[in-house]
C-alpha cells in the first residue's frame, strides 16, 4: 500500500512538473509570437508614419483676380467673389480674410498667398467702384496692383477619393487643439497610446447601459484605426490598434500624433470625396482658412469627429447646434474659455455656407479640360498624390454669368414639340491671350458625362464664311471690302456626277451686293460663288491656318459649313480673327507649383503669326458689320451701342444646329445650341445660340473693339453699287477702309458743274428790270 501511495504521489508530482513544462513552453512560444508580431506591427507603424503619409491630390485653382484702376469689374461682381473666397464682413478690414463694405468703395484686407512668382504678402486695400469699372486703388507704398488670392475649384483624386489640406500644428486657430483633446481624450498629454482608466470607464458604461456605447479609445488609437487599420468592431482589431497605439508613441512625440489626427480624421462626404482632415473640412465647411475660424466654428468641426455623417450642419443643422454647444460647454467647464464667452459662441449662428464649393463636380467641363491639358505632362499618380497646386486662368464671375445665360435662355425656349430637351454649350475666352475662362459642357453645368464644349462636333454652318471672305480679302489686287459680289443662283458639280445649288435661307437672290454686306446678310449664294473664285482649297487651308486641324474634302458643300467641328475648335478659329492674325493654342493652365511651392511648370504663351494685320483688321472690320447690320443685330438689345462687336451666326441644315461665335476686344465666346439627337430644333444661329451669347455679353460688360486700323490700311470714298472710288458728296457714296495701294481712285464730284443758283438769281434780276420798265 505504502508503495501504491507513493508511487501515486510520484505519478501526480511528474503530472504537474510536465503541466508546468508545458505551459512553460507554451508562455514561451506565445511570448515569441507576440514578440515577433511586435516586431511586425512596428514595422508597418514606422514604415507608413515615417514615409510619406496621404496621397494628396492636385489642387486646381482659378485666376487670381487683379485689381487695377481701369479694371472692367463691378462693384456687385467684385462682393460675388470675395463671399465666394470667404472674406468676412465687417465694420473695419483690421486682418487677413475681413472686408468692410461702404457705398461705392470696399475695403479688404487680402490674404498672403504662395504665387508662382513668389509669395505675396497680406495687405489691406482700398477699391473705388465707378459702374462697371474700379475707379481706383489705394493701399500702402503708392499701391497700383493687388490681387486677391485665387479661389480654389477643385482637385484631380486618386482612386480611394481622400482629400485633404495638409496643415502644421502651429497653423491651428486658437481652441483647437484644447477643445480637442478635452473633448475626445483629457488624458492625451498622459498616457502612453491607450488609456486604462478611458478603457475602465467604457466597460463600465457599456456594462450598465447593455450594449457598446463608448470604446475608450486614445487619440492615438483612433489614428491608429483610420490610418492603418478597418473600423471592423472585433477584439482582434482592438488588440491590434491598442499594441501599434504604443508603438506610436514609442516612436513618435505627442506633437506628431496630434498633427497627423489633425490631417487624418474623416469630417465629411462631399459627393464621392471624402473630406479629411479640419483644413480641408475648413475650407468645405465654411469657405475659410482653418487660421481664420472662429471660436464657435472651431467647436462645430471638433463636435463632428464623433459622426461626421449624424452632425453634418447642412443636413442636420439642429443635431450640429446642439453638439457644438456642448463642446463650447465642455470647453467652459475646463476653463479653456469663459462663460461669458460660451454663451456669445452660442448665440451664433452655424455659419456653414450652402454648398461645398470644392465639390470636383462644381465646374466639370472645365476641370475636364484642365485634366486633359495636364495628363500631356504628368502621369496619373503625380496628380492624384503629390499634392500639386494647379494654376488655371478660370473665371468664376464669367463662369457664373456664362452658365446664367445658357440655362437663362434655354428655359425661355421651352419645350421641343417631342419633349426632347434642347442642349447647349458654351466657351469663353480671352481675345488677347487665348486663355480659357469659362467653359458650359451642357444645359446642366454640374453634370459630369458628356462635355458638348469639347467633344460635340457638329457641322458649323456659317461660321465658315469668315475664312471665305478672310482668303479673298488675302487677295487686294482683287477684292476690298466693297467689291460687289454676285448673289444669284449659281450650280457647282459637288462631287463627280452630282450637282449642287446652294439657296440663301430667305429663298430670295440679291443682285450685285457689297462683299462686306454678303457677309454681313450671311448670303450663301454670294459666300459660295466668292468661295469658288477663291477655290475651296484656298478657303480650307485658311481653316487649318486660322488654327483647327481637319480632314474635309474640298467639296463645295464646304463652303456652307458642312464641315463639322467642337466649341472648342470654333473658339481656336475665331481667337486668331480677334487676336489680329496671331494663332494662340487655347490653354487652360497657367502654371503648376509642387506641394511645398516650388515653381514646377510655367504654361507660356504660344503665339504663331498667320496673317497679316491688314487683312485680319477688314475682316474684322466686316464683321462688325454682322453686328450692325446683319443677322448679329440683336446683340446690341444686350450690350450698349457704343461698343463695337464682331461675330457671326451659324444655322445647319434643317435647323439641327444653332451656332454664334463672336469677340469684343477682351473676350472671345462660341455658342452652340442643339439636340444630343441630331434633330430639328427651329432655332436658326440668329434666334438661337445669338440669345445665349447676347445674354452672357449683356451681363459680361465686354470691351469695345479698337478702331484703331493698322500702318498698312487707307480710308476712301467708294460707290457701293461699283465699288468704284466716289467723291463724299455723292450720295449714297461710303467712307470704307482698304488696304494701301489698293484703294479706289477718288471719283469725281456729284456737285453740278454749273451753279444753277447763281444763274437763277441773275435770270430773276433781269426779269425784274424788265417789269420795272413795262410799268
Amino acid at each position: 500500500m505504502a508503495n501504491k501511495r507513493k508511487s501515486r504521489g510520484k505519478g501526480k508530482s511528474g503530472g504537474r512538473s510536465r503541466l508546468w513544462g508545458w505551459l512553460l513552453k507554451l508562455g514561451l512560444v506565445g511570448l515569441v509570437l507576440v514578440g515577433a508580431l511586435a516586431v511586425y506591427l512596428d514595422a508597418i507603424v514606422q514604415e507608413k508614419f515615417s514615409g510619406k503619409r496621404w496621397a494628396v491630390p492636385a489642387k486646381v485653382f482659378a485666376r487670381p483676380l487683379e485689381l487695377y484702376a481701369g479694371r472692367s469689374l463691378s462693384r456687385d461682381d467684385f462682393l460675388t467673389e470675395l463671399k465666394a473666397l470667404g472674406y468676412r464682413q465687417s465694420n473695419a478690414a483690421n486682418g487677413p480674410g475681413q472686408m468692410a463694405v461702404g457705398g461705392s468703395r470696399i475695403d479688404v484686407y487680402t490674404r498672403g498667398f504662395q504665387f508662382f512668382e513668389g509669395a505675396e504678402r497680406a495687405q489691406r486695400v482700398s477699391v473705388r467702384f465707378d459702374g462697371n469699372r474700379v475707379a481706383g486703388i489705394s493701399g500702402a507704398q503708392g499701391l497700383v496692383m493687388a490681387r486677391l488670392e485665387p479661389l480654389l475649384i477643385g482637385g484631380i483624386y486618386p482612386a480611394h477619393n481622400e482629400d485633404r489640406i495638409l496643415i502644421r500644428l502651429d497653423q491651428t486657430p486658437p481652441y483647437l487643439v484644447d477643445s480637442l483633446v478635452a473633448v475626445e481624450d483629457r488624458e492625451f498629454f498622459q498616457h502612453f497610446g491607450v488609456s486604462p482608466k478611458g478603457i475602465a470607464r467604457a466597460m463600465f458604461v457599456n456594462l450598465t447601459s447593455g450594449s457598446l456605447r463608448q470604446g475608450g479609445s486614445t487619440l492615438t488609437q483612433q489614428l491608429v484605426k483610420n490610418f492603418y487599420l478597418t473600423a471592423d468592431r472585433n477584439i482582434i482589431r482592438k488588440g491590434l490598434e491598442a499594441m501599434m497605439a504604443v508603438l506610436l508613441e514609442l516612436h513618435y512625440s505627442k506633437e506628431e500624433i496630434l498633427e497627423a489626427y489633425l490631417n487624418e480624421v474623416f469630417l465629411g462626404q462631399d459627393g464621392n470625396r471624402a473630406v479629411h482632415g479640419f483644413g480641408l473640412a475648413s475650407q468645405y465647411y465654411f469657405a475659410q482658412p482653418l487660421q481664420e475660424l472662429q471660436l464657435h466654428q472651431v467647436a462645430l468641426l471638433v463636435g463632428m469627429v464623433k459622426g461626421a455623417s449624424y452632425y453634418n450642419p447642412r443636413r442636420n443643422p439642429e443635431r450640429a447646434t446642439t453638439r457644438r454647444n456642448l463642446v463650447l460647454d465642455l470647453m467652459a467647464e475646463q476653463g479653456m474659455i469663459s462663460e461669458q464667452q460660451a454663451t456669445d459662441a452660442k448665440n451664433k449662428p452655424l455659419d456653414v455656407t450652402r454648398g461645398g464649393s470644392l465639390a470636383n463636380t462644381s465646374y466639370p467641363a472645365f476641370m475636364d479640360l484642365v485634366k486633359r491639358q495636364l495628363r500631356a505632362d504628368y502621369r496619373d499618380e503625380d496628380l492624384t498624390s503629390e499634392g500639386l497646386r494647379i494654376f488655371t486662368s478660370f473665371d468664376p464671375l464669367l463662369q457664373h454669368k456664362a452658365e446664367t445665360a445658357v440655362q437663362a435662355t434655354l428655359k425661355r425656349f421651352g419645350e421641343t414639340p417631342d419633349k426632347t430637351p434642347l442642349e447647349a454649350a458654351m466657351l469663353v475666352t480671352g481675345a488677347q491671350t487665348g486663355e480659357v475662362l469659362a467653359v458650359v459642357g451642357g444645359a446642366n453645368p454640374r453634370f459630369s458625362g458628356f462635355n458638348r464644349a469639347l467633344d460635340a462636333s457638329r457641322p458649323i454652318g456659317s461660321l465658315i464664311k469668315p475664312a471665305i471672305y478672310l482668303s479673298a480679302l488675302e487677295k487686294p489686287e482683287r477684292y476690298s471690302l466693297i467689291t460687289p459680289i454676285d448673289d444669284a443662283p449659281i450650280t457647282l458639280e459637288a462631287e463627280p456626277g452630282k450637282t449642287w445649288t446652294p439657296q440663301n435661307y430667305d429663298r430670295t437672290s440679291h443682285g450685285q451686293v457689297p462683299l462686306y454686306l454678303a457677309l454681313a446678310k450671311s448670303y450663301n449664294q454670294a459666300a459660295v460663288r466668292l468661295g469658288s473664285e477663291v477655290g475651296v482649297d484656298t478657303v480650307l487651308n485658311t481653316v487649318r491656318r486660322l488654327g483647327v486641324d481637319h480632314d474635309w474634302p474640298a467639296y463645295p458643300a464646304m463652303l456652307l459649313g458642312a464641315g463639322a467641328m467642337t466649341p472648342m475648335q470654333v473658339a481656336d478659329m475665331y481667337q486668331t480673327i480677334a487676336n489680329g492674325g496671331f494663332n494662340t493654342p487655347l490653354r487652360a493652365i497657367r502654371n503648376v507649383l509642387t506641394a511645398e511651392g516650388e515653381p514646377l511648370k510655367r504654361y507660356p504663351f504660344e503665339v504663331r503669326q498667320r496673317f497679316d494685320s491688314a487683312t485680319i483688321y477688314l475682316t474684322q472690320q466686316a464683321m462688325t458689320h454682322v453686328m450692325r447690320e446683319g443677322t448679329g443685330r440683336s446683340a446690341y438689345n444686350q450690350v450698349p451701342s457704343s461698343v463695337r462687336l464682331a461675330g457671326k451666326t451659324g444655322t445647319t441644315n434643317d435647323l439641327r444646329d444653332s451656332w454664334f461665335a463672336g469677340f469684343s476686344d477682351d473676350l472671345v465666346a462660341v455658342t452652340w445650341v442643339g439636340r444630343d439627337d441630331n434633330d430639328r430644333t427651329r432655332l436658326t444661329g440668329a434666334t438661337g445660340a445669338l440669345q445665349v451669347w447676347n445674354a452672357f455679353m449683356g451681363a459680361a460688360h465686354p470691351q469695345s473693339l479698337a478702331d484703331v486700323p493698322p500702318a498698312e490700311i487707307v480710308m476712301a470714298w467708294a460707290d457701293p453699287a461699283t465699288g468704284l472710288g466716289s467723291d463724299p458728296s455723292c450720295e449714297g457714296s461710303v467712307e470704307i477702309p482698304f488696304r494701301a495701294g489698293y484703294q479706289p481712285l477718288p471719283g469725281p464730284g456729284c456737285k453740278p458743274v454749273i451753279d444753277t443758283e447763281v444763274i437763277r438769281d441773275g435770270a430773276n434780276r433781269v426779269l425784274d428790270t424788265i417789269r420795272d420798265w413795262l410799268r
